[in-house]
C-alpha cells in the first residue's frame, strides 16, 4: 500500500498492488497549485478547470472540514473575519466565501479533466474522508500529503492505496521529518536558490529509502529551467504550463504564435496573457500597439477602449497616465480587476525574462520608436512586424533593412507580389490557401506561417498537413492537445 516505512514501496496510482521501486515519470507531474492560481482564485472550480485547460497532470487542493462535516477546498485554517473553517458550517462558510467548491465537486471535475489530485490535508478530520472520497470518484493518480504527521501517520494505518506524502518546512531535516512517507515533498519556495539543494547526495538517500520528491510551487523561470531537469516525481506551480513548456515534434518542428498572448486564459493583450503564452513554452506572443498622446507605446488591440477596458474613447487621444488608471482586466474576469494597460516596454521585458519572441502589430503605433525600443532590448532577431498600413511596413523595411516583417497571402494576387511589396521575410496563409505555396517556401530564407482564430480539429489537421514553418493561432492550447494526439511524422 502507499504508506511504507522501511521498505522501497512508492505507487503512483490507487487501488492496485503494491509496485516496488517504481520508476519516475518521464517528466515531472505539472502539479497545479490550488488550481492554477495565478489566473483563478485559489481552490476554486475555476482555477482547477484553468488547470485543465493548461494541461496540469494533477491539481493540488486544500482540503478542511467545516463544523457540519462538509469536506471542502479551502487553504486558511480562518476566514476573513477571523473565525476557524472548523467552526463554521458550510452554508457560513459558503456566504463569506461563495466560491469555495466541496471536495467531491472537485474530484468530480478532475475525473471528468482526467486529472490526478495531490491532497494537501490541513485537518486531520478530513483525512479519512478525502481517502474515501477519491475512492468513490475513481481518482487514480493521487498523492495524499500533509505538514502534520499525525495526519500521514493516520494515512498509513488506515491502508491508504496511494502514495503518501510528508510535506517538508523551510529548516527540518527532510530525512528525519516525516521517514515512513512515500514522498518529501519539499516546501522550499521561499529560499533565494532552493534548486542548489537538489544535490545527487540529496536524492541517492531518498531513493535508496524507497522515497520519491515532490518540488514546492515554482513561478520563477531560471529556477524551474533547473529544477524540471531533476529526478523529482513532480513540481508544483501556480503557473502550471511553465512545468512542462510545449516542444515540437522532431518531425515538425513548428512554432506557435499566440494571439493577443494566451487569451482564453487571461485578458487579451495584458502582461498575464503575455507571460502565460511564454511560460507555456509557445514561441511568440502577439500583441497590438498603440501611441498615446504623449508619445508612449501602449499594447492594446482596438482603437477604443471601450471593449477591453473600463473607459471609453479613442486610444491615441489619451495620455499613458490616464491609460494606466483604467482596469484592462475585469471585463474579462473580475480575477483580473485592476489589471493595466502594458507598455511595450514591459511586454519586451517579459519576453526577455522567458527567452521568448514577439509578433508586433502596428495599430496606431509608428515604427520608428517601436523599432529603438525593440532595438534597446535586443530583441532585433526576435521579433516580427505587420500592420494594416503598408506605408508603415515601407518605412520599417526602409529605416531598418534588417527588421523581419510579415506580408499576408491574401492582400496580394499571386505569392510573389506579397514577397516582392517591401520584402518580406515570413508569409502568413490562410488554412484553405494553397498548400503547394507553403510547400514552395519550405527550407528557404522566406517562413510561412498559417493564421487560425478557431479551434475546429478537421482543420487542425488541416494546418498540420500543410506543414508551415508557424502557426497563428487563437487558442494553442487546443492546438496543443489536439497534436500531442496524432501521428506527427
Amino acid at each position: 500500500m502507499g504508506g511504507r516505512c522501511q521498505t522501497h514501496t512508492c505507487i503512483l496510482t490507487g487501488g492496485g498492488p503494491p509496485v516496488i521501486d517504481q520508476p519516475l515519470p518521464p517528466r515531472p507531474y505539472a502539479i497545479a497549485h490550488r488550481g492554477a492560481s495565478a489566473y483563478a482564485p485559489d481552490n476554486t472550480l475555476a482555477a482547477f478547470r484553468k488547470a485543465a485547460e493548461l494541461g496540469a497532470d494533477m491539481w493540488e487542493v486544500d482540503i478542511r472540514m467545516t463544523a457540519d462535516g462538509a469536506v471542502v477546498a479551502f487553504h486558511d485554517p480562518v476566514l476573513g473575519d477571523g473565525r476557524a473553517v472548523a467552526n463554521v458550517t458550510l452554508a457560513e462558510l459558503r456566504k463569506a466565501q461563495p466560491d469555495c467548491p466541496l471536495l467531491t465537486d472537485v474530484l468530480a471535475l478532475a475525473a471528468e479533466s482526467g486529472a490526478g489530485i495531490y491532497a494537501d490535508i490541513k485537518d486531520i478530520n478530513a483525512s479519512l474522508s478525502t481517502l474515501d472520497w477519491l475512492k468513490t470518484h475513481k481518482i487514480d493518480l493521487a498523492i495524499l500529503g500533509a505538514f502534520d504527521t499525525d495526519v500521514t501517520d493516520l494515512l498509513r494505518h488506515a491502508g491508504c492505496p496511494y502514495p503518501i506524502a510528508a510535506l517538508v518546512p523551510l529548516g527540518a531535516d527532510p530525512h528525519g521529518h516525516a521517514p515512513c512517507a512515500d514522498v518529501i515533498h519539499l516546501c522550499w519556495e521561499r529560499m533565494e536558490r532552493p534548486q542548489d539543494t537538489l544535490i545527487e547526495s540529496f536524492f541517492r538517500r531518498a531513493f535508496a529509502d524507497g522515497q520519491r520528491v515532490v518540488l514546492w510551487h515554482e513561478e520563477d523561470p531560471v529556477r524551474m529551467a533547473a529544477i524540471r531537469t531533476r529526478p523529482v516525481t513532480g513540481i508544483c506551480s501556480d503557473m502550471p504550463e511553465l512545468v512542462n513548456p510545449f516542444r515540437p515534434p522532431a518531425t515538425w518542428p513548428v512554432e506557435v504564435v499566440c494571439h493577443r498572448g494566451a487569451n482564453k486564459i487571461a485578458p487579451e493583450n495584458t502582461l498575464p496573457a503575455v507571460e502565460c503564452a511564454l511560460a507555456a513554452g509557445f514561441s511568440h506572443a502577439e500583441v497590438d500597439l498603440h501611441l498615446t498622446t504623449d508619445g508612449e507605446i501602449v499594447v492594446i488591440h482596438d482603437p477604443t477602449l471601450d471593449r477591453t477596458t473600463s473607459g471609453t474613447g479613442p486610444v491615441p487621444a489619451m495620455t499613458l497616465a490616464e491609460l494606466r488608471a483604467l482596469d484592462a482586466g475585469g471585463w474579462f474576469d473580475p480575477f483580473f480587476a485592476g489589471t493595466r494597460i502594458p507598455t511595450l516596454q514591459e511586454v519586451l521585458a517579459v519576453a526577455l525574462k522567458h527567452d521568448g519572441q514577439l509578433y508586433l502589430e502596428l495599430k496606431s503605433a509608428p515604427p520608428a520608436p517601436v523599432w529603438d525600443q525593440v532595438t534597446e532590448a535586443g530583441l532585433q532577431e526576435r521579433v516580427f512586424f505587420w500592420s494594416f498600413n503598408r506605408n508603415f511596413l515601407r518605412n520599417l523595411r526602409s529605416l531598418a533593412p534588417t527588421a523581419r516583417i510579415m506580408a499576408r497571402r491574401q492582400d496580394y494576387p499571386d505569392l510573389q507580389a506579397a514577397i516582392d511589396d517591401y520584402g518580406a521575410d515570413l508569409i502568413e496563409f490562410l488554412p484553405g490557401d494553397d498548400p503547394l505555396e507553403v510547400a514552395t517556401l519550405r527550407g528557404g530564407r522566406m517562413r510561412s506561417m498559417v493564421a487560425y482564430m478557431e479551434k475546429t480539429p478537421d482543420i487542425f489537421d488541416r494546418i498540420i498537413a500543410m506543414r508551415p514553418d508557424m502557426v497563428n493561432l487563437d487558442d494553442p492550447f487546443a492546438f496543443r492537445r489536439h497534436l500531442a494526439a496524432c501521428d506527427v511524422s
